[in-house]
């Protein structure tokens, strides 16, 4: 004979109800509040040879606590702590605790949202590639441009070995040359993608023009 599932256990249900209602009352009556926040990651203890390609950012938590604590409760006062000292390459998955919880001793952590995250984490890789000015317009009418000249023409690169790999160029960001009649002397920042280092971040380009015959 199949059961009905409301009437099943159905004052063990109504006894859960009503301490649920009551204990929101007390939470009420004693003047505490529960709100919910996201809070950012922050990924510490980076072993040195190894780059985050995934991982997430935020991680939401639900705080209890007195209404008057919790109204002052800024984003720089709680924060989401994760070690990265034993990580490996590859795909790692992070358990969360209420240890990784940074925040005033006075507040109580009752969920975290997902209870674990996921990281990627890449050999770093370094490598040697080559500059490339971009040019953009034409000298005025008459002119040419006869010679343009970089410094440095190769850069030093480090970052996650699956994006070192596939980069060979650094671009510079546009050089607009419209209506130059005159050699022209230009610093143009690199267009580096976030996760690629470099300790240059400027090239300078001599662009030398001269009239036309």
């Amino acid at each position: 004979m199949k059961r009905n599932f409301i009437t099943e256990n159905l004052w063990l249900k109504l006894a859960s109800i009503f301490l649920a209602v009551v204990l929101w009352f007390f939470v009420m009556s004693s003047g505490r509040s529960v709100i919910i926040k996201e809070v950012p990651v922050q990924y510490i203890n980076m072993p040195q040879s190894l780059e985050i390609v995934e991982m997430a950012k935020n991680v939401s938590v639900v705080i209890e606590g007195q209404k008057r604590l919790l109204s002052g409760l800024n984003q720089d006062d709680i924060s989401v702590v994760v070690d990265l000292e034993n990580m490996k390459a590859g795909k790692n998955i992070y358990s969360l605790s209420r240890k990784n919880i940074k925040m005033p001793k006075r507040l109580l952590i009752t969920s975290i949202s997902p209870q674990t995250v996921n990281l990627t984490l890449e050999e770093r890789l370094k490598k040697e590639v080559s500059v490339k000015p971009v040019i953009v317009g034409s000298p005025e009418e008459g002119f040419a441009v006869e010679k343009i000249k970089i410094a440095p023409e190769r850069v030093l690169i480090e970052g996650p070995q699956s994006l070192i790999r596939k980069t060979y160029v650094l671009k510079t960001e546009p050089i607009d040359i419209s209506g130059i009649y005159e050699n022209l002397q230009h610093s143009a920042s690199l267009d580096i993608t976030p996760n690629i280092k470099t300790g240059i971040r400027e090239i300078k380009v001599d662009i030398t023009v001269r009239k036309k015959r």
